[in-house]
């Protein structure tokens, strides 16, 4: 008979469940190849389960090379070297560094405050599964075709509109359909760097973008983030300095930190990256949800020197992959050709779907009963973050995170470690940092929205206090 897991997925065994958790730190980095797991009896005392079960748990990691059984000598966490002999070294750092997406993917942790998204009860009822049925009523002209690069004409019409209402005047020819932000990343990344370029990024600022860079073999160099934007001397002093080609940033409900950037800093911000003629790329994933002063760098320079990303992603189901790239024609341009090299084009019903929802008033009642969820659980996340004495990095700015700085002496990565033993998923702050080093990566980024568990309150209590 099975024995079955009771917190866990339905129809999961406590093996499966005890195997999973074990495959997320690995991936995480909290075992490192080399490492001896567990003895069976500690690992029986510490998961709360029996050593049968502990035996199989490590016999399915065995089986799936996960780790390396000896005799006499226990489990060890498989070596990665042997892989990674085979890749480039920027190769190998690019996946170090999104080692925390795959413990994001994993889906065995039962609190998730270190996730970068909203449980799926707050996107997944907007009223897509409703509207799915109508992809199959009929064929659309061109909907088995491939479709131009692109994207779908009327939703690409719709995003202009949207980014009007958001005081960003843009064409058709200079918006771009993409698998999501990630893509739009990675698009930009390839069509306007070249090995050994120069940029810049927010620090803390979004790990996926990092492996991407490290990936390009460009050099990465960090702007120290505030509460209200990039630091503007930092900024300047290092645009001045070292020339770059492009800064990445996040204006509104910073990941991870939760900030957004004030009207003053934007200006100074446009000022030094105008002066330098560097081009700016805005990520905004939270466009769509105006809970703070829209203080954009893409509505104050009206894409002259600034990219815009925007994505669905966020917002409503993340199985939707699918956001957009606006800026000049020109650059809009070449992003199309490069998506036509490399994907073909995107995913004509995801686009249609998304049509329907956003032109027929279904999405803005989605995004008025999301914004009303997130001021809620941020409200009283950082009331009962501030009753314990924990110090917020800044205050809620129009997204999902907010950044807690750990008192000194506690190591984030520990920290994580820690939790993922109580089946807490933590994103620890160094993670965010290019340099390690860095007085910002003492800390952890929390989703408000998954944060309202009293277990996670009380892990805080316990390690922090």
């Amino acid at each position: 008979m099975r024995a079955t897991n009771p917190s866990g997925k339905s129809g999961e065994t406590l093996a499966e469940n005890v195997a999973a958790r074990l495959v997320a730190e690995i991936a995480a980095g909290n075992r490192s190849p080399g490492s001896k797991l567990p003895s069976i009896r500690n690992a029986a005392r510490d998961y709360g389960v029996s050593k049968n079960t502990i035996v199989e748990a490590y016999d399915r990691l065995a089986a799936s090379g996960h780790v390396i059984p000896k005799a006499r000598s226990g489990f060890t966490v498989s070596k990665t070297a042997q892989t990674n002999g085979m890749r480039p070294k920027h190769v190998s750092e690019a996946v170090d560094i999104a080692s925390l997406l795959n413990a994001q993917l994993e889906e065995s942790f039962e609190i998730r405050v270190g996730d970068g998204r909203p449980p799926p009860a707050w996107t997944e009822e907007s009223e897509i599964r409703r509207h799915l049925g109508f992809l199959g009523r009929g064929p659309s002209p061109g909907a088995d075709g491939y479709g131009s690069a692109w994207g779908f004409p009327p939703l690409r019409q719709q995003i202009a509109r949207r980014l009007g209402n958001q005081h960003i005047q843009a064409t058709e020819k200079e918006i771009l359909l993409t698998f999501g932000a990630n893509h739009a990343l990675d698009l930009v990344v390839r069509a306007f760097l070249a090995p050994g370029d120069v940029v810049l990024v927010d620090e803390p600022g979004y790990y996926p973008l990092f492996a991407k860079l490290k990936l390009a073999q460009v050099r990465v160099i960090g702007v120290r983030r505030l509460p209200d934007g990039p630091d503007v001397e930092d900024f300047t002093a290092k645009v001045s300095a070292e020339r770059p080609k492009l800064f990445f940033t996040q204006s509104i409900g910073h990941n991870p930190t939760g900030g957004s950037i004030s009207l003053s800093v934007a200006h100074s911000i446009l000022t030094a990256a105008a002066k330098h003629n560097v081009t700016i790329v805005e990520d905004d994933p939270f466009a769509d949800l105006s809970l703070v002063a829209p203080n954009r760098l893409a509505t104050l320079d009206q894409l002259n020197h600034v990219i815009s990303i925007g994505t669905f992603s966020k917002t409503l189901s993340a199985s939707l992959r699918s956001g957009h790239i606006a800026g000049r024609a020109d650059k809009i341009a070449a992003l199309a050709e490069l998506k036509m090299l490399t994907t073909v084009n995107s995913s004509g019903h995801v686009e249609r779907l998304l049509h329907r929802l956003t032109s027929e008033g279904h999405y803005d009642r989605h995004l008025k009963r999301l914004a009303q969820r997130i001021e809620a659980a941020a409200t009283r996340v950082h009331a009962a973050l501030g009753r314990n004495g924990y110090s917020i990095f800044a205050g809620n700015g129009g997204g999902y995170y907010l950044y807690l700085l750990l008192p000194e002496g506690i190591d984030d990565i520990e920290l994580a470690r820690l939790g993922a033993k109580e089946s807490i998923f933590i994103a620890p702050g160094s993670v965010f940092c290019i340099d390690k080093k860095s007085p910002m990566a003492a800390g952890i980024r929390i989703n408000v929205s998954r944060a309202e568990d009293e277990r996670f309150f009380d892990f805080l209590l316990r390690k922090l206090l």
